[in-house]
């Protein structure tokens, strides 16, 4: 009996390892190497990302992407999906820069290397690298783009708009643009006609994060058209005629610029108008080509996600990426890699392309 007993135990003991090496080999098989996962599919931007990262990775590694929707949860899940597919590499847009924390972290304890991509993830210290368009410099082309185009010498009326709370880029922006108009709006070049803590702060020309907080708690669109919307036809209602003529409007991205640009088209009291953008999306090149919007920053999104690519397979690689900057997310300074801007105008739309 023990014998037989000895014979059934080796006989179950062969059948576990078999199971474990075709269970081991299976997994391997469909292992995903990179993970991606954008913020949302609805935004003709995002689609742009997802076609150039799965055109670059085709034949050089295997990836899966993921849309969150605009849902921190629906992040998180889809993260946590990716890591079941044993992803090395994840490459993330946040929706949320703070909230995608516990995602990240996540990643990192699972040995996965973290890429921020485009939007930076706040703090943590799960972040590796971050990949994005020099932020900055985005605000500072829309702000001087403003200066270069205002009318009067003195008490240009300035509306002031921004992004998401959310989004730390959307800090960036506005302390780029913030940088050159302060100046030009402490002399009276510009007078500041939709925010009154941007007023009490205009003889000060680098401002803390908190104090734009303040600012953006007022002027936030939440990269949404239709808050945006509403915002400027709240601001042209509460404003007098004398607060109007020749606007000049920092507007923190193309479906903003859109959506600000038709309300203060249709008001009476404004003479004319010159309202920034980024992103130079399709809707906007024919807004700017009409002359409904003045100017876009272009981003080259096929540039930033060959960057992004190049940094991942050299990390699968075994290679240490190159980076030119770093970008401090609340936590630490993360290794950056920046892509540079170009402006687009009626005059040179030409030179767009995709």
């Amino acid at each position: 009996m023990k014998k037989i007993g000895k014979v059934i135990f080796s006989v179950l003991a062969l059948m576990m390892i078999t199971t474990a090496v075709f269970a081991g080999g299976a997994k391997e098989k469909a292992e995903t190497q990179i993970g991606i996962v954008l913020p949302t599919k609805d935004e003709p931007r995002w689609i742009q990302d997802e076609a150039s990262f799965l055109k670059l990775l085709e034949g050089k590694a295997s990836v899966e992407l993921l849309f969150s929707q605009g849902d921190s949860a629906k992040e998180k899940q889809n993260v946590e999906a990716l890591l079941n597919k044993g992803i090395d590499i994840l490459i993330i847009c946040p929706h949320d820069g703070d909230a995608a924390a516990a995602a990240v972290e996540a990643a990192k304890k699972d040995g996965v290397t973290v890429i921020s991509y485009d939007r930076l993830v706040t703090g943590t210290k799960a972040v590796d690298y971050y990949v994005t368009f020099d932020s900055f410099a985005v605000g500072v082309a829309q702000g001087q783009f403003l200066i270069d185009n205002a009318k009067a010498a003195k008490s240009n009326p300035l509306y002031l708009y921004a992004g998401a709370a959310s989004d730390n880029n959307a800090f960036i922006f506005f302390d780029g643009a913030w940088s050159v108009l302060q100046p030009k709006i402490a002399d009276g070049t510009f007078v500041i006609k939709n925010s009154d803590k941007a007023v009490a702060l205009q003889n000060k020309n680098k401002l803390s994060r908190e104090e734009i907080a303040g600012i953006i708690g007022q002027i936030t669109t939440d990269w949404n058209f239709d808050v945006a919307k509403k915002k400027a036809a709240d601001n042209l209602t509460m404003t007098m005629a004398a607060d109007k003529g020749d606007c000049l409007i920092l507007a923190p991205n193309d479906g903003t610029a859109r959506a600000i640009a038709d309300e203060f088209a249709k008001d009476p009291d404004v003479t004319s108008y010159v309202i920034t953008g980024q992103d130079a999306e399709e809707a906007s090149r024919q807004y700017i080509a009409s002359g409904k919007q003045t100017m876009t920053v272009w981003k080259n999104t096929s540039t930033l996600a060959a960057d992004a690519i190049t940094m991942a397979t050299d990390i699968l690689a075994g290679k240490k990426p190159s980076t030119s900057s770093k970008y401090n997310n609340g936590v630490v300074d993360v290794a950056a890699k920046q892509t540079a801007v170009t402006v687009l105008t009626k005059e040179n739309l030409s030179i767009y392309s995709k």
